[in-house]
Parts: structure tokens; C-alpha cells; sequence
């Protein structure tokens, strides 16, 4: 007879008492159940923002590693320094370079990808109650630390152009008059995740300006910047600010996201503060991934990659973009992205992407709801679509679903009113969730 205690069917927490009060910013998105099915091989995703790195020469990557096991197998495999691998900072003020960033690479701390420098970052300024300026909409990712840091997120409008330099000082002015701290503006200058639009140079020099003069820091990050596809990098802020900009990069979406390194450009002081909230973290980011991302970087034309990669998305973000074009319905609004991963849907009045996206799936096409980005329960007229994965037939299919949603989502608003029942998910769909980043 099993003598082992029955488990509970309520499967209440015993340990809800003990835990620290930030944990309540730690919740799980409210559609990650709807997302487990955007792996199941009849839906079309257009949901995650997966790399693509089916372009990588694998041979190349696989021999570099292979020499590296080789011949520094000892070194690569133990535990190295909380700043990261001085070679691999070298290397980074070269990439770096390329958008006009000039910096020593003992200003260059190495993380687990840059996710983990928006925690750092974070971790080392805000107390509870801080304020985090963010554009509206934001990545989804950095909303979730900051939330989980306890600090407040105050947007500021976005529009084709890229943050509204009035807008900023608008919530400047609201967040000062409230008596709060502005601890530091987050931003994504290029190809926004999730919005695709990309800060005009002009912008770039009034946002600064404003910042300068309201003692603003800026947290500037910028996964996507070499991925553009219509010209070359544009400047990053960090290239015109060194003193009052933390810049955010990483190799996930110019090489692979496997490694996870990423890396933060701090002042001096900034700098020390990270490195030793990294060593609290990790001890040290993994020596093997960096030295593994070293030897590709010493050992094949990454440029030359980086070209081949935006060759591919701007074909994914032209088949999108036509698709669009032929099959959407009356009243939907698109930008045309010069680079990076994502399309930002606008939706028909009354037609709302959270309540719909059951519908969809039961379609067999995913998206990403634009409540998702928000931090405040806007974004539900809005939707992300990420073209950087599916294949441009697969793209065009997925656009052809969710258009065939979205008309019977219009016909079923125009005959019953506004108040439709939710659906569940499709019966069997349990798959664990996939990335939405």
C-alpha cells in the first residue's frame, strides 16, 4: 500500500507567507497557456521572436569549437572573470564600432544575454517605487523585470518616427510633479520590439537633449540595430552620450541565441556596480559560451554573415508586408519595418486581440495580443506579428488565417454587438509555451 502522502488537488502554496513582496510583479503572462500550441507543427507562429539561423555555416561554427576544446578545453571549461572574457570585450568595441560607438572594452561588462542586463541594470538602480520611463508599447521582457524589481512604468507615446520627444517630456513632467524618482528611460531605438519603427537621427538628437537636461539616464537597447535593411547601422545614443547612456547588445539575433551572450556599455562607476551584481548572480557568465562566440568571431567573415542574415528577414518582412497588402480586411493598419523581426497590427474599432486569439488558434495561426507590452492594460487594438522564423510560404498562410479570423471576427461584431463569448484552447493542446520575446 503507498504510504506516501496524498497530494493535494488544490495544490495550494504552503510557503505564500514566506516569499519576498517582489514576488508578486512575478506573474505569468495570462496567454501562455494559448501559446503552447505556437510549437505544434499545424499552426503557423507568428507569435515568437525566434532567430533564424538555419544561414549559419555550422561546419565553421562546429570546427571553431572543436579547436577551442582542443586546444583551450582547461581554460574554456572552468569558472572565469564576473566582467567577461577580456578578448571577447575586445572584439565587442569592434562590433560596436560599426554603429559609432567608440569605447574601451574595460567599460564592457559580459551577460547571459542581454536579458540579463536589463536585471543588472535594474537591480543596481531601482528601489521599489522608482519609475522606469518606457515607450508604449515595450518589450515585453524588460516590463517583466521591472516588474519584478517593484518598479512603476510610465509610458511615453511612440509614433513612426520613434519616441515623441513631447510625449517624453510630458512624462517627465508627470512623474517629477508626482514627487516620485525617474531612475532611467528605457528604450529600443532600432527596429522596436515590439512596434518595428525605428527612432529618426533627428529624435535621437532631441531625446538626448531632453534627457541631458532633465538628468535622465538612458537604458538603450539595441539587439536588432545591424539588422537593418534598407541602409547602413544607424548611430547608436550611446555614440553622442557616453557619460549618461547605458547601452544594451547582444549576439542572439546576429548569431545564435543558444550561447546567450550578451553584453552592457557603462560608465566607469556604472560598470564596477554591475560586475559585482553579476558575481552575486552567476559568479560569472559561462566561460565556455564566450570564448565558443570569440573563436566564430576570430574565425569567419561575421560581417559578411550579418548580411546574409538580413537578406533573409527583409525577404520574411517583404513576404509579410504583400501578404498584408492582399488579405487583410478593411480597417487594419501596418508599418513597414526597415528592419528587425516585427509588424505591428492595428485592429478594426471594437475588435479586441486578446478576446480573439482563442479564435485564431483554433485557426491554427498565433500572434502576439499588444496587451502583452503594455504596462498599464493598453495594446488590446493592436497585435505583434513576427516574420523572423516561418518561411515566406508559411508566412503568406499565416497572414491568409489570421485574415480569415479577423473577417469573421468583423461579421460576428457587426451581427451580435460587442460582447462575443471566450473560447478555450483546442481540446489536447498542452505543449509547453514558446518564447514571445
Amino acid at each position: 500500500m503507498d504510504s506516501s502522502p496524498a497530494r493535494s488537488q488544490t495544490r495550494l502554496d504552503s510557503f505564500v507567507d514566506l516569499y519576498a513582496a517582489r514576488t508578486a510583479g512575478m506573474t505569468a503572462s495570462e496567454i501562455r497557456a494559448l501559446f503552447a500550441v505556437a510549437s505544434r507543427p499545424e499552426v503557423v507562429s507568428l507569435a515568437g521572436g525566434m532567430p533564424n539561423i538555419s544561414g549559419l555555416p555550422l561546419d565553421v561554427v562546429g570546427g571553431a569549437i572543436g579547436e577551442l576544446v582542443e586546444q583551450h578545453g582547461t581554460v574554456a571549461m572552468q569558472y572565469g572573470s564576473g566582467q567577461g572574457v577580456p578578448e571577447l570585450r575586445e572584439q565587442i568595441t569592434d562590433v560596436m564600432r560599426l554603429e559609432g560607438i567608440e569605447a574601451h572594452p574595460d567599460d564592457v561588462v559580459v551577460t547571459v544575454g542581454s536579458q540579463q542586463a536589463v536585471d543588472l541594470v535594474t537591480r543596481v538602480f531601482c528601489d521599489p517605487g522608482d519609475v522606469v520611463i518606457c515607450e508604449a508599447p515595450s518589450y515585453v521582457g524588460a516590463l517583466g523585470v521591472f516588474r519584478a524589481y517593484q518598479a512603476e512604468v510610465v509610458h511615453a507615446e511612440m509614433d513612426a518616427h520613434g519616441l515623441v520627444p513631447e510625449a517624453l517630456r510630458q512624462a517627465i513632467a508627470s512623474v517629477k510633479a508626482a514627487g516620485k524618482t525617474i531612475k532611467f528611460l528605457y528604450t529600443i531605438p532600432n527596429f522596436h520590439n515590439p512596434a518595428g519603427v525605428t527612432m529618426s537621427a533627428q529624435r535621437r538628437t532631441e531625446v538626448l537633449e531632453i534627457c541631458r537636461e532633465e538628468g535622465v539616464l538612458i537604458l538603450e537597447d539595441n539587439p536588432y540595430g545591424l539588422l537593418g535593411f534598407e541602409r547602413e547601422p544607424l548611430r547608436a545614443l550611446r555614440a553622442d552620450e557616453a557619460d549618461t547612456v547605458i547601452y544594451l547588445g547582444s549576439f542572439s539575433k546576429t548569431f545564435a541565441p543558444g550561447f546567450r551572450v550578451g553584453w552592457a556599455l557603462a560608465p566607469h562607476p556604472v560598470r564596477e556596480k554591475l560586475v559585482l551584481a553579476q558575481e552575486s548572480a552567476t559568479l560569472c557568465p559561462p566561460q565556455f559560451s564566450q570564448m565558443a562566440v570569440s573563436a566564430y568571431l576570430a574565425s569567419h567573415d561575421w560581417v559578411g554573415q550579418i548580411k546574409e542574415f538580413r537578406e533573409m528577414y527583409r525577404e520574411r518582412r517583404d513576404a509579410m508586408v504583400s501578404a498584408l497588402d492582399d488579405l487583410m480586411p478593411a480597417g487594419c493598419t501596418w508599418n513597414v519595418p526597415e528592419g528587425g523581426f516585427y509588424v505591428w497590427l492595428g485592429l478594426p474599432p471594437g475588435i479586441d486581440a486578446k478576446a480573439m486569439l482563442p479564435r485564431a488558434v483554433t485557426a491554427r495561426v498565433a500572434y502576439v495580443p499588444g496587451t502583452a507590452f503594455y504596462a498599464d492594460g493598453f495594446g488590446s487594438s493592436a497585435m505583434r506579428l513576427s516574420f523572423c522564423y516561418p518561411t515566406p510560404e508559411r508566412i503568406r498562410e499565416g497572414v491568409r488565417r489570421l485574415a480569415g479570423v479577423l473577417e469573421a471576427e468583423i461579421e460576428l461584431r457587426a451581427t451580435f454587438g460587442a460582447t462575443l463569448p471566450e473560447r478555450g484552447l483546442p481540446a489536447g493542446y498542452d505543449a509547453p509555451g514558446t518564447d514571445v520575446s
